[in-house]
């Protein structure tokens, strides 16, 4: 079944299968979107849930609607992977910045390695960051884009993917070191 949603048994996607599925979702085959939309939900998911938090789940089904909306657009089935990142990535930053924000309360102290609640304590430090520098830090260390990358995604200069990196790790830092305290 895997197979058959673009991915080889090693989870790494089969170019082929998902030229075909491209192909049939630009000729408007319901069948081929909904395999792509089966391919596409996780990956997407995973990009718009560190960007946009609690509205991940909203980015993520805004993204897909504008990746199905746009598919007859693209025109290399092989940069699909990144074109659909870019949509999402742009879809999870205005869901965020729409989103009034209440920075949480200070971490009272520092969650010790395999604590089951370091990933929640990560994400209230997360979300004292703005939506572009949490976007620009999951761009360059989860996806493993190289700034250049990450300038192009975002469609701003390096130097402002440079600034936008530099100060969202100085914050992240300060908010994670101040939590210790």
């Amino acid at each position: 079944m895997a197979e058959e949603a673009g991915e080889s048994r090693a989870g790494e996607r089969d170019p082929a299968v998902l030229a075909l599925l491209v192909a049939g979702a630009q000729r408007g085959d319901r069948l081929a979107m909904d395999e792509l939309l089966t391919v596409l939900t996780p990956y997407v998911g995973r990009i718009c849930g560190p960007v946009a938090l609690e509205d991940g789940d909203d980015a993520a089904q805004e993204a897909l609607i504008a990746v199905f909306r746009h598919i007859r657009q693209l025109k290399e089935p092989a940069a699909l992977f990144g074109w659909v990142r870019v949509i999402a990535v742009r879809e999870a930053v205005r869901l965020a910045g729409q989103r009034q924000r209440t920075v949480p309360a200070e971490l009272s102290e520092l969650p010790a390695r395999g604590d089951p609640e370091l990933a929640q304590d990560i994400g209230d430090v997360l979300r004292r960051l703005s939506p572009e520098q949490r976007a620009v830090l999951m761009l360059r260390h989860v996806e493993g884009l190289d700034e250049q990358e990450v300038a192009r995604v975002l469609a701003v200069p390096l130097g402002t993917v440079r600034s936008r990196l530099f100060r969202a790790r100085r914050s992240f830092r300060g908010a994670w070191g101040g939590a210790g305290k």
